[in-house]
C-alpha cells in the first residue's frame, strides 16, 4: 500500500516534469523561429538597404513636394518681388537726388528752428556766434547749421593748402568726420556743442559766423579739447551743459539724415580710417550712403514679402491633410527660395539684357536707366535663404530618414 502511494507520488512528480519540459520545448522552439525570422528580416533589411532609404527619400520628397496651393504662393511671391524691383527699390542717380537746399528744406523741425533762417537769428540776437571758444549758447547751437557744414576759410590758408579741398564728389562731407554715419555720432556731436569742424586728419578748427557772410574758418582749435568741453557739459555744467549735449546729438542725427538722400549723400562709415580720402574715391563708383540706403531698403523689402508670404502660408495649414508640421514648414521655405531665386534670375537677365542693347544702340540713358534696376539688396537675401532653407531642408530630411529607419529596422 505504501509502495503504491509512493509510487503514485513519483509518477505525479514525473508527470509534472514532463509537462514542464514540454511547455518549455515548446516556448524554446517558438523562442527559436522568431530569432530565426528576425535574424532573416535583419539580413533582408541590410541587403536592401539602398531600396529602402531610397524609398524613404521619395516618401520624403511626395511629402514635401508642392502642392496647387502652394504653387499658387509660389507665383504670389515672385509677382511681388518682382513688383518690389521694378516700382519701389530701384537706384537713383546723381541728378534724380534732390540739392542740398531741396533736401533741407524737408529737415524735421525746420518749421520751428530753421538753422538757415537769418531773421530768426536775428530777432532772436544771434545772427552771428559770437560765443566763447568751444562754449556756445543752447539758443546758437538751436539757430545755427552745424559747424562742419562751413567752407568759408576767411583768408587764414594759403590756396591750395585749405583742409576740404580735393575730396572730389563728397566734396567737405569726405574731409569732416562729423559727416560720417557712425564716427559723426560721436565727432560731430562734441563738434556742435563746442562749435567746431574736425577733419580727418584730427586737425579740428573753431567756426564763427559773421552777419551776411555765413560760417567760416575762425582760427585753430585743440582736438582734445574739444572732447574735454563735451565732456564737461555732459557731467560738470548741471541741467544746461546736458541740454547742450543732448541738442547735439539730435541736431547731428537729423542732419545726418538729412544729407543721405541728397546729391552728394555721405561717405560709407569709417572707410576713412584706411585712407582719409577713400571714401571720396568709392563715391565716385556710386559706393555712398545713399545706394548703401537703397541696397538696405531691397533687402528690407524683400525679407518683409517673405515674412508675409510664410504667415499667410501657415495659416492655410491643415494637420490632417498635410501632415507633420515640419514637412509642410520645408514647403514653406521651398516656396520662398524658389520665388526669390526666380525674381533674383529673372532681374539679372532683365538688367543685363537692358544694359547690353544701351550699350548697342550707345543709348546712355537705356544702359543707366538699367543698371539701377539691379536688385543687390533682394540677391543678397536670395543667397542668405538658400544657404539658410537648403540648410534646414536638409536637416529635417535627415530627422525624417532617420525615423522612418528607425520604424522599419526597430518597429517592424
Amino acid at each position: 500500500m505504501a509502495e503504491n502511494i509512493l509510487t503514485g507520488k513519483n509518477m505525479n512528480r514525473f508527470d509534472k516534469l514532463r509537462q514542464e519540459k514540454s511547455e518549455y520545448s515548446e516556448e524554446y522552439l517558438k523562442s527559436t523561429e522568431a530569432i530565426a525570422d528576425e535574424c532573416k528580416r535583419t539580413a533582408y533589411v541590410a541587403k536592401h538597404a539602398s531600396e529602402i532609404i531610397a524609398d524613404i527619400d521619395k516618401e520624403f520628397e511626395n511629402a514635401t513636394k508642392l502642392s496647387k496651393t502652394d504653387i499658387a504662393f509660389l507665383f504670389l511671391a515672385v509677382g511681388l518681388q518682382c513688383c518690389r524691383q521694378y516700382l519701389f527699390t530701384d537706384f537713383k542717380s546723381k541728378d534724380e537726388r534732390p540739392g542740398d537746399q531741396e533736401q533741407a528744406e524737408k529737415t524735421p523741425g525746420k518749421e520751428t528752428f530753421d538753422p538757415h533762417d537769418q531773421k530768426a537769428r536775428e530777432d532772436a540776437g544771434l545772427e552771428e556766434r559770437h560765443h566763447k571758444l568751444y562754449n556756445p549758447t543752447l539758443q546758437e547751437i538751436i539757430l545755427h547749421p552745424v559747424p562742419f557744414d562751413a567752407n568759408r576759410y576767411n583768408g587764414m590758408f594759403e590756396k591750395g593748402q585749405e583742409p576740404l579741398k580735393g575730396y572730389g564728389k563728397l566734396k567737405h562731407r569726405g574731409a569732416t568726420i562729423g559727416h560720417d554715419p557712425v564716427l559723426g555720432l560721436i565727432f560731430g556731436t562734441a563738434n556742435i556743442a563746442t562749435s567746431t569742424l574736425t577733419t580727418w586728419d584730427m586737425r579740428s578748427y573753431h567756426i564763427l559766423s559773421q552777419l551776411g557772410k555765413g560760417d567760416i574758418f575762425a582760427c585753430n582749435a585743440d582736438t582734445s579739447k574739444v572732447f574735454y568741453y563735451t565732456r564737461k557739459k555732459l557731467l560738470n555744467d548741471g541741467i544746461e551743459g546736458k541740454e547742450i549735449v543732448a541738442t547735439s546729438l539730435i541736431k547731428e542725427i537729423i542732419h545726418l539724415q538729412s544729407d543721405i538722400d541728397s546729391k552728394d549723400s555721405l561717405p560709407l562709415p569709417m572707410v576713412n580710417l584706411i585712407d582719409d580720402k577713400l571714401a571720396s574715391e568709392l563715391a565716385k563708383y556710386g559706393l555712398d550712403m545713399a545706394n548703401v540706403k537703397t541696397v538696405a531698403e531691397q533687402a528690407t523689402f524683400s525679407m518683409l514679402i517673405n515674412a508675409i508670404i510664410g504667415m499667410i502660408h501657415r495659416l492655410f495649414y491643415n494637420e490632417e491633410k498635410d501632415g507633420d508640421i515640419k514637412l509642410y514648414e520645408v514647403r514653406t521655405r521651398k516656396i520662398l527660395s524658389y520665388s526669390n531665386l526666380i525674381a533674383s534670375t529673372s532681374n539679372v537677365l532683365v538688367v543685363a539684357i537692358g544694359a547690353s542693347a544701351g550699350i548697342v544702340m550707345r543709348d546712355k540713358k537705356l544702359t543707366k536707366a538699367s543698371l539701377r534696376k539691379i536688385d543687390i539688396g533682394g540677391f543678397l537675401v536670395t543667397l542668405h535663404r538658400l544657404i539658410t532653407d537648403g540648410s534646414f531642408i536638409k536637416q529635417i530630411k535627415e530627422e525624417f530618414l532617420a525615423n522612418r529607419w528607425y520604424d522599419i529596422v526597430v518597429n517592424a
